[in-house]
């Protein structure tokens, strides 16, 4: 396992953007457990050997992360687009 989690900039217009954002919190959800939801059922669905064994390594790193004693580390300064809010919250 590597560092924090990369964040994955994808190009998409702002007021779908925040429409999705509004539809997933209605959901008790964010934005990225949303599309992380997405994503492994994209992947279950129409992914190969390989896809598969990917997600499960994934999967693996993720729970690693969460179990990570004292939870997500905190962003240090100067750290670029990650540092500051989430983003969920961005505009």
């Amino acid at each position: 396992m590597a560092g924090q989690t990369p964040i994955q900039p994808i190009r998409v217009p702002r007021r779908m953007w925040d429409a999705y954002g509004r539809v997933v919190a209605r959901m008790g959800k964010d934005r990225t457990e949303a599309l992380i939801a997405h994503m492994r059922k994209m992947i279950g669905q129409f992914g190969d050997e390989a896809d598969r064994a990917d997600l499960e390594a994934a999967e693996d790193e993720l729970r690693e992360r969460r179990a990570r004693k004292g939870g997500r580390p905190r962003n240090e300064p100067g750290q670029g687009a990650s540092h500051g809010a989430p983003l969920g919250d961005r505009k």
